[in-house]
């Protein structure tokens, strides 16, 4: 069944490339490609095993026969190929790979786009060509953006456990395409901008989320094909809603169908364990300094954005790329060629794939879940920077919900960790995240962490995302979060919208759907998020009674909002609060009424500055501020 002609779909040039790191298209290369040679149709199969001493191709159309199909290996840096006639789509295959030391090894295909339903964990031969794309407008649109002046406001999804379908089955999935026709209409009457998905590369165990990964060229087989998902993608952009993909390069599972010891040996981790392993997570560490390795994760960023049209990755877990010793004790890493503990490698990988991806496509959106003080994450490549679109502001998360977890009593103690975020904001580009790790094992749903009886729960959490949605930053929401769901997220179950039947609930998803009107409606909200330039504070400093006021500032100097926000159970009669014109300030939100779940205390309409200093202001206005209250101006 060998085929000499197969030299001739992987070239010298190719194998070069792919040597030196920059085969920035060997994904249409290596696995398994519908081709022709000789006039007779069939499938060519590649794949990188350098040590192997022999690669068969074995799957459903030869029975898994084990010797009817041995690969030629080229000569160069170990690619092996085999065409084989009269194969089409839909045909399960793994690469049988006999090691140096006589070990056979039956491996999934890491270039795969489709993998057999778990826990099955064949590959499928498949045709990613044929879809007929209707995003031409939005990807338009997309690339004359300059995101960090536009609104990103963030919906954090987990497909699975969305919803459940009523049907009685094991796992309850929606399709993605059943999957699109739900979020589709979610996402746009909230309002998001973006929808961040969760677990979508190929893994075996629902309980890993999507981040221990088996197939990185595949959309995950739990909810369909690779063109129901390009259907999702299609069917989002043209409502108007970008599409981030979780993206994992920092481990990958150890399952014995994946890459780990791909061919006998380390060829996609790094060898030494110290450097190539988690023992905290069980995975193992991808071998940044490998050109062959960076090429096969540089590529996957790519493949995802031309071949499924997405708008932009989240890089989990980026701090345990950057740090040797994260999560290591002594003697379990080994240090740098200066002796510190920076990975220069993985340093290089960021620089590298930022300046790739970006730079062959500028609305191309690189966000880093970065959990340290690591600078310049965001800063450009030719300087110190990692070069990525935004950093996760993991420092301002842990303030916020540590403080928000506060009896009123002690926050006054506490008053400033609610300001610190402000003195660093410029640093970097950021988004405030409260995502699914903050409603996991035994933190508490986002209601719950909320001290006091529900309906200070609700009426705190509705003060909070008022905070939240005014500071500078991108925004990030995890599904459930929005309506007040109560249980910790799990996977095994659909979030519960039954809540929604209750007024508390119905209140909080309503006053979070006018949080994001408003937000998309006023520039002031989103044009100036890392710069003081649109941003002031009116007053940092009340510790006492535990408020807070600032304004969000337009380029115009036109519609700039004031945030004035009472962190206690008391109501503050006759507040003050210094503002920065005399102007009428005309009310557009009060958490406290009664159709949001508040108490409903009244806020007048509108007010006129009076010609009365207060905190460094020369104007300032006064009112009724509500327990757990928060008041948004315009002026």
């Amino acid at each position: 069944m060998k085929n000499a002609d197969s030299k001739v779909f992987i070239s010298e040039a190719d194998q070069y490339l792919f040597a030196q790191g920059t085969h920035y298209d060997i994904y249409k290369k290596l696995g398994a490609h519908l081709s022709e040679e000789n006039g007779v149709k069939g499938i060519f199969f590649a794949v990188w095993a350098p040590n192997a001493a022999q690669v068969h191709v074995i799957g459903s159309f030869n029975d898994w026969n084990e010797i009817s199909h041995p690969m030629d290996r080229l000569e160069g840096v170990g690619i092996w190929t085999l065409f084989v006639p009269h194969v089409g789509e839909g045909e399960m295959y793994k690469f049988l790979i006999t090691a140096q030391d006589g070990r056979k090894l039956y491996k999934a295909d890491p270039f795969a786009n489709y993998a057999e339903y778990r826990p099955g964990t064949a590959s499928i031969t498949t045709d990613l060509s044929g879809f007929v794309w209707k995003d031409d407008k939005w990807l338009a649109k997309r690339e004359g953006k300059n995101i960090n002046k536009e609104p990103m406001a963030i919906y954090e999804c987990h497909i699975g456990s969305f919803m459940k379908h009523p049907d009685g089955t094991e796992t309850g999935f929606y399709s993605y395409r059943e999957f699109a026709d739900r979020i589709v209409k979610y996402l746009k009457e909230m309002k998001y901008t973006h929808v961040e998905l969760m677990g979508i590369a190929e893994h075996p165990f629902d309980g890993s989320w999507g981040y221990q990964v088996t197939g990185y060229y595949a959309p995950t087989s739990r909810y369909g094909t690779p063109k129901d998902f390009m259907y999702l993608v299609n069917e989002l952009h043209k409502a108007g809603v970008g599409v981030i993909l979780d993206w994992v390069p920092a481990h990958f599972a150890t399952d014995a169908h994946g890459l780990s010891e791909f061919d006998g040996r380390c060829i996609f981790e790094h060898p030494d364990p110290r450097l190539g392993e988690h023992p905290d997570w069980g995975t193992k560490i991808f071998n940044y300094g490998k050109p062959e390795v960076k090429n096969f994760l540089i590529a996957n960023v790519l493949f995802w954005m031309r071949e499924f049209h997405v708008d932009g990755i989240r890089v989990d877990a980026v701090a345990s790329m950057l740090y040797l010793d994260y999560g290591k004790k002594e003697g379990q890493w080994v240090p740098n060629k200066y002796g510190g503990n920076q990975n220069l490698e993985a340093i290089e990988f960021f620089r590298h794939m930022n300046s790739v991806v970006r730079g062959s496509c500028p609305g191309f959106i690189t966000v880093a879940e970065e959990s340290t003080a690591w600078p310049n994450v965001t800063g450009d490549i030719g300087g110190e920077g990692l070069g990525f679109s935004f950093k996760w502001n993991m420092g301002w998360m842990h303030d916020f919900c540590e403080y928000m977890k506060l009896d009123p009593i002690y926050r006054k103690g506490n008053h400033y960790a609610m300001t610190f975020a402000m003195s660093y904001n410029d640093s970097e580009n950021y988004i405030l995240p409260l995502s699914h790790d903050e409603v996991v094992h035994l933190k508490c749903s986002m209601v719950n962490k909320m001290p006091g009886y529900m309906a200070d729960k609700y009426a705190n959490l509705r003060v909070g995302y008022t905070y939240m949605f005014g500071h500078c930053g991108k925004k990030l929401l995890f599904m459930g979060q929005d309506f007040g769901q109560e249980r910790e997220w799990s996977e095994e179950r659909e979030l519960d919208w039954f809540l929604l039947e209750e007024k508390k609930n119905q209140g909080l998803h309503v006053y979070v759907k006018e949080l994001l009107e408003l937000y998309r409606k006023y520039p002031a909200m989103h044009e100036f998020d890392n710069s003081w330039e649109g941003f002031e504070w009116m007053n940092a400093d009340d510790m006492e009674k535990s408020t807070y006021a600032f304004v969000r500032k337009s380029s115009t100097g036109r519609n700039s909002l004031l945030f004035v926000l009472n962190m206690t159970p008391v109501k503050w009669e006759n507040y003050r609060v210094g503002v920065p014109k005399n102007k009428n300030y005309r009310l557009l939100l009060n958490s406290d009424e009664e159709r949001f779940g508040g108490f409903g205390n009244e806020i007048p309409s509108e007010l006129c500055a009076e010609k009365t200093p207060y905190h460094y202001q020369d104007y300032s206005i006064s009112f009724d501020l509500p327990p757990y209250g928060a008041a948004v101006f315009v002026f």
